[in-house]
């Protein structure tokens, strides 16, 4: 239970609201009265105990507080001799009640001869984040690096970000300028394999005209090269290992063992363990 969701369930009445607030509200939700004093002691053990339950009870009923101290007029239409008083308003009318404060267990049973919990609200879903893309992830990291020139990562950053963004040229410059420290780093091999497969598509078709060129003629080991890193770099990475693996099998020896590299050469970029084993042993099984 939080504050926020006792507050919500829980008012404070006087002679104006009373008709508004209590008899017209119980019409359709319940409302406990609860008649204390800032000078009871007893109620001072039964109000948070009320205030409990009305969070728990999830809006079941409400709780309305009468100090009887400022409301007299109100105090006496319900013939209030003593408090802590509590009477269940349910209808328009006074349906039930109780005088002293009754234990947690008493509350609960009392409570449940009425009314019954409603389920928890739920949780506002969050708003969905909007990815980055590549063109800001450049933009943001080349204001850091201005900022902080010193951090060498940063630069790294860039140059995946520049790959990203199919600016191959200006991510291989950024490649090129890494520190010593960073040039072995798991990610600058993987960009450094990306840029071997991205270079191998300079000056080549499309997919659409690749595909077509296969499907005329199986045996067309250069297309279906290319088709394969195209495939790979868009994303549709098994279908791009299919076709080296194809080549592997067919003519393993064409272009001087060009199918066995570009199969590592992809294996490098990729973060799917499971896939890359499974395609690895692949690969072995026509090599051995």
């Amino acid at each position: 239970m939080t504050d926020a969701a006792a507050v919500s369930h829980v008012f404070d009445v006087d002679q104006q609201t009373f008709e508004a607030d209590v008899l017209q509200a119980s019409l359709t939700t319940p409302v406990l009265v609860d008649f204390w004093a800032t000078w009871c002691e007893p109620c001072k053990t039964l109000g948070p105990m009320l205030e409990k339950l009305a969070a728990e009870y999830h809006g079941a009923f409400r709780l309305g507080k009468v100090d009887v101290d400022t409301q007299q007029e109100l105090a006496g239409m319900f013939g209030i001799r003593s408090i802590p008083t509590v009477v269940l308003v349910k209808d328009g009318q006074v349906l039930d009640g109780f005088t002293g404060a009754l234990p947690e267990g008493q509350l609960r049973e009392f409570l449940s001869r009425h009314v019954q919990p409603l389920e928890a609200p739920a949780e506002p879903a969050e708003a969905a984040t909007v990815p980055e893309t590549a063109e800001q992830a450049i933009n943001r990291l080349q204001q850091a690096i201005a900022t902080e020139p010193n951090r060498p990562e940063l630069k790294l950053d860039l140059a995946l970000a520049l790959m990203r963004a199919g600016n191959v040229a200006a991510a291989k410059a950024e490649l090129a300028a890494l520190p010593a420290n960073l040039a072995t780093d798991a990610r600058a091999v993987r960009l450094r394999s990306e840029l071997e497969l991205a270079h191998a598509l300079k000056d080549t078709p499309g997919i659409a005209e690749l595909q077509q060129r296969v499907q005329a003629d199986a045996s067309d080991w250069a297309a279906r090269d290319q088709l394969g890193v195209h495939l790979l770099l868009e994303g549709d990475v098994e279908a791009g290992l299919e076709q080296f693996l194809v080549i592997l099998q067919k003519a393993r020896d064409w272009n001087d063992g060009q199918a066995k590299k570009r199969l590592l050469a992809a294996f490098a970029t990729l973060d799917d363990a499971e896939l890359v084993g499974r395609y690895r042993r692949r690969m072995a099984s026509l090599l051995f």
